[in-house]
């Protein structure tokens, strides 16, 4: 399955659109966690911590929209676009686009 930020597929021609897929994760944050970031905000540096969760529940949505995009027939999504929100110590990660089918 191809997926892609942009509107099209270099070389490949769209022979179908399937329909706007979405996908999904909410995490929450752990208090050991949300210490040591707090730490390494005082002191500089990256939260690995952080970053693994992040791309943890980046994984979880574009997996989400992939096993959509396949029900609908489709084997590619275009225009995928990624959100990031914070709420209450949860983390929240949308994913969007088109599920094609290309030849």
């Amino acid at each position: 399955m191809i997926l892609t930020t942009t509107h099209h597929i270099e070389g490949s021609r769209i022979l179908r659109y399937a329909g706007l897929v979405t996908g999904e994760a909410i995490l929450g944050a752990n208090l050991f966690r949300d210490i040591f970031a707090s730490i390494r905000d005082v002191v500089g540096g990256r939260s690995g911590s952080y970053e693994q969760v992040l791309k943890e529940a980046k994984d979880i949505a574009l997996k989400e929209i992939q096993d959509e995009a396949r029900r609908l027939g489709a084997n590619a999504v275009i225009g995928i676009d990624l959100d990031y929100e914070t709420i209450n110590n949860m983390l929240i990660v949308t994913a969007s686009g088109t599920a094609v089918v290309i030849e």
